[in-house]
Parts: structure tokens; sequence; C-alpha cells
């Protein structure tokens, strides 16, 4: 029983730490809140000037008409609807400075909301000297088997911990 019980405080600090990351990707999103139902979100909410951007947004009761988003980061993009939201997107320029943008909702009924794009303007990287392939060079699809593999122990690892903790028949406590 002793191996059991290591075993289930491992996994409690496995899935803990899963928890954690799952929740820190979810709060990356930095949305724009105006209104009970009235936001404007970009993700990424930091970008890399030259890269493209999603918008996505809402305005209260009017998700069923065109808003007008601005910003100098990008000029002016019409949201159309989608799936109970307003979407778009639109390209940051190359040549964009980077800092802080604001990035301004107009809805049809009036309401508005704002939120930050944060536009990023760093150099490409050079590639480093031709020293040699390493220890992975050619080996393809390797991040992928990496996944599939932790996917399972993470499976199996919840199972043992569900059958391990079952009671058997008539062992008395």
């Amino acid at each position: 029983m002793p191996v059991l019980t290591a075993f289930q405080r491992a996994l409690t600090r496995a899935l803990t730490v899963l928890g954690l990351v799952a929740a820190f990707v979810l709060t990356t999103v930095a949305p724009g809140w105006a209104g009970e139902n009235t936001f404007v979100e970009v993700v990424p909410n930091s970008a890399q000037a030259g890269t493209r951007v999603s918008i996505r947004a809402g305005c209260d009761n009017a998700n069923n008409r065109q808003a007008d988003v601005r910003s100098d980061a990008f000029g002016r993009v019409m949201l159309r609807p989608d799936n109970g939201f307003l979407t778009g997107q639109v390209t940051i320029p190359g040549s964009k400075e980077p800092g802080d943008y604001p990035v301004d909702l107009r809805c049809d009924n009036g309401n508005t909301a704002t939120t930050t794009l944060t536009v990023l303007n760093m150099e490409q990287p050079s590639k480093g000297p031709a020293t040699g392939g390493g220890g992975t060079a050619g080996a393809s699809g390797t991040g992928s088997m990496l996944m599939v593999g932790g996917v399972a122990v993470v499976a199996l690892a919840v199972g043992f911990g569900f059958f391990g903790n079952r009671r058997r028949p008539g062992s008395g406590s």
C-alpha cells in the first residue's frame, strides 16, 4: 500500500501542474469588457509586426450586425457576425513600430469596449553556424511522438489511480 500512496501523491501533483498550465493558457487572452456583454479581444494580444491577428467581440444583443474596430496598430476593421460573436482578422503592417496600441470597438447599438494590442518588432535571428547535425538531426516527428507518449502516460496514471482506489468485495474494510 505505501507504493500506491506514493503513486497517488505523484498523480495528484501531476494533475495539479496540468491544471495550473491549463489555467495559465486560458487566461493569456486579454479581453476588454465595457458593458455586461460588450467586449473586444485580440488573439494573440502580443504579436510581431507583419503577422495576422484575430479579433473577437460581443455587442450585447447586437451580435447579428456588423461592428467597427479601430486601432493605430492596423487601422479600421469591420467585424462580421459569426456563431453568436463578431469576428475578423487583420494583418499588422510589418513597418509598425513596437508598442502598446488601444483597440476600440464601436457597436451599432452605441456600446463601446477597448483592449490593448502589443506590437513586437523583433529582428529575425540569423542562422547558427553549420557545425554538424547534433543529437536530434534528422529526427522527424519527435515532438509529436513525445506528446503522444506523454498523453499515454497521463492516461495510464489516471487509470491506475481509479482502479487502485476500488475496494475489493469481501476485503473487510
